[in-house]
């Protein structure tokens, strides 16, 4: 094969990355939001759960949690019923967790980073909390993490080639495959050139945003 039959034969593979990419984001950021919002609240209990949450999906290795939702779910039994899930599921679900954890560390950074006159202000403006937190305290905080929340989205991009320890098919499996049938290194090259070119398109995306974040500042 051709390095552009090889190229177009990887990027055949790229919509399934992309769906996990777009479903680990549209759930995982909201939850995010709501770990590090009730983190920084009053309730102990709350902010105990959540830092042991955080504790263990960020202290343990991706591809373990993603072996372990798998392989190890089905062999927990309660009143004879286990939950059993495809590849893909079980992938999707492992990364919306995984990614929560480390975004609720990042966004209670940048929101317990906000002065405490920014919430003294709104509450003086008779502003409810949800409307203080909307408008005035989750914007800023959001702004100031952008950067961080940038690499996260590269890293999550190069993660997602842990699909292929499940045999879901994606960008490193067929890289394997076609390398074998080659004999060649030219699909591992077409492989590192997809992922630069999707890890620099992020990196310029968050770029602009915080430009233009920068600019209304």
């Amino acid at each position: 094969m051709t390095f552009f039959q090889i190229f177009f034969e990887l990027v055949k593979t790229l919509p399934s990355m992309f769906l996990l990419y777009i479903t680990t984001i549209v759930f995982s950021v909201p939850l995010g939001i709501l770990g590090a919002l009730s983190y920084t609240g009053k309730n102990k209990i709350i902010k105990f759960l959540i830092s042991t949450y955080t504790w263990i999906f960020r202290g343990t290795p991706l591809m373990l949690q993603l072996l372990m939702v798998y392989y190890g779910l089905p062999l927990i039994k309660i009143k004879g019923y286990s939950i059993t899930l495809t590849a893909y599921m079980a992938v999707a679900i492992t990364f919306v967790i995984n990614y929560a954890a480390y975004l609720i560390e990042i966004i209670r950074s940048g929101l317990e980073s906000i002065d405490k006159g920014q919430h003294e202000a709104a509450k003086v403006l008779g502003y409810t909390y949800w409307q203080k937190i909307i408008y005035i305290i989750l914007p800023q905080a959001l702004r100031r993490v952008l950067p961080t929340l940038g690499n996260e989205a590269i890293t999550l991009i190069k993660d997602t080639s842990l699909m292929y320890i499940l045999a879901v098919t994606e960008v490193m499996k067929r890289t394997k495959d076609l390398a074998n049938i080659s004999y060649t290194i030219t699909p591992y090259i077409c492989a590192i050139i997809i992922y630069l070119i999707l890890s620099f398109c992020i990196d310029r995306l968050f770029k602009v945003i915080e430009k233009r974040n920068k600019v209304r500042i």
